[in-house]
């Protein structure tokens, strides 16, 4: 009895030992399975970004290529037109051959490495590339965004005539949460009174500013000042107010005199009156797109001739991103040169992230102003011109 006590005393223990092995090593398993996950989130997450850095760097070289393009056509006329060629070809990297070095590779333009300028080869163990960067310097619409009372320059400049433009602000971007409803006036209230800044409820689309400068062939610059009613203007101002009064299939405005027409004239400053107009706008943006669009047909400029135009847009009270698209009639025109568009593919190891980038593609000598006058504090001019002498003024601010 004593020996077959012993012998069940020995195998408990024995089981016992085995048993709390096996615990632990389950245990173990599952921290090294936890570890082996995590380190390779953590990898995949620092490939990920290595490779959205490479595309970033194509974004950059094809900055580059841009700007070598609008100085080559600037000093040199005749090499505006293959230049053009060049950056608008849809072959990877053909764009950069200017501004980068490139290798033919199987009959084809090759990634770029991502290395320091005058590196070593180590940099390359860090293998990041950029794959394929192709620019497109026409864009069928120019995007953008603006904060409450920033104001963004525009040129209007197509591939072809033009005649219309149509204007889209406020995105779901835009919007306090995620719901995507749009809270709209149902039409612009009688005595509009402005609001204190915070004030403007929350999810309602920005008062919008539009103004279009433009002049023809031959102008005068009293020509700003014209109030004609032959179809002509080259100064022209319009308020846009958010409002559900038509449905977004019409994208039509509120004359100054309580019409509604479907894609209203820029009005000129004699049938403005500084009466803002009502604006379509969409209930629910949850599905994407701009909740309010607005569609202008646009007058001939003083004297006639070739139209060069620009069109000025300010949001009031609150940030919007938006649209706007050049038409002839219904034909949606694509601008040329304004804002290209830049699609860069990043690498790094067997990883790759691709975006898209817009530039805009502005004079080099001459940046739009955002104010002729910019003060925080008062301000205060008085002097007088004459034919004969300038004479300085004081006042007190």
């Amino acid at each position: 009895m004593t020996r077959v006590g012993r012998f069940y005393s020995g195998a408990v223990s024995l089981f016992v030992v085995i048993f709390a092995m096996l615990v632990i090593m389950v245990v173990t398993l599952g921290f090294l399975r936890l570890m082996a996950a995590d380190q390779m989130q953590a990898s995949d997450s620092d490939l990920s970004q290595s490779a959205y850095d490479s595309a970033l760097a194509g974004v950059e070289d094809a900055k580059r290529a841009l700007l070598s393009y609008q100085r080559a056509c600037a000093n040199d006329s005749t090499s505006c037109a293959p230049r053009k060629a060049q950056l608008s070809s849809t072959q990877c990297n053909a764009a950069l051959q200017n501004v980068v070095a490139t290798s033919i590779v199987n009959g084809r333009i090759g990634e770029v490495p991502v290395q320091r300028s005058g590196g070593s080869s180590a940099d390359r163990q860090l293998n990041q590339a950029y794959t394929c960067v192709i620019i497109s310097p026409n864009t069928s619409e120019y995007v953008g965004s603006a904060s409450a009372d920033e104001s963004k320059i525009i040129p209007l400049t197509g591939v072809s005539s033009f005649n219309t433009i149509r204007i889209s602000w406020f995105s779901l971007e835009d919007m306090t949460g995620e719901t995507g409803n749009v809270n709209r006036p149902s039409a612009v209230p009688a005595n509009l009174k402005l609001l204190r800044q915070a004030r403007w409820p929350d999810n309602r689309p920005s008062v919008l500013r539009a103004q279009l400068m433009q002049f023809g062939s031959s102008f005068r610059l009293t020509d700003f000042d014209a109030e004609t009613t032959s179809g002509q203007s080259n100064a022209n101002t319009v308020f846009m107010y958010p409002t559900s009064l038509v449905d977004t299939s019409a994208t039509s405005l509120s004359d100054a005199d309580g019409r509604r027409v479907g894609g209203a004239e820029f009005p000129t400053p004699a049938v403005a009156g500084g009466a803002p107009h009502a604006a379509s706008c969409r209930a629910n943006v949850s599905d994407g797109g701009y909740a309010c669009t607005a569609t202008f047909s646009l007058p001939n400029p003083v004297g006639g001739g070739s139209r060069t135009a620009y069109l000025r847009l300010v949001p009031f009270y609150t940030a919007t991103h938006f649209q706007v698209e050049l038409l002839n009639g219904t034909t949606v025109v694509d601008f040329d040169g304004v804002q290209p568009k830049i699609d860069s593919t990043g690498r790094a190891n067997d990883l790759y992230r691709r975006i898209e980038a817009r530039v805009d593609l502005g004079s080099v000598d001459f940046p739009f102003p955002e104010a002729a006058v910019d003060v925080s504090g008062n301000f205060c001019k008085d002097f007088t011109v004459t034919p004969d002498a300038y004479i300085a003024g004081t006042c007190t601010p």
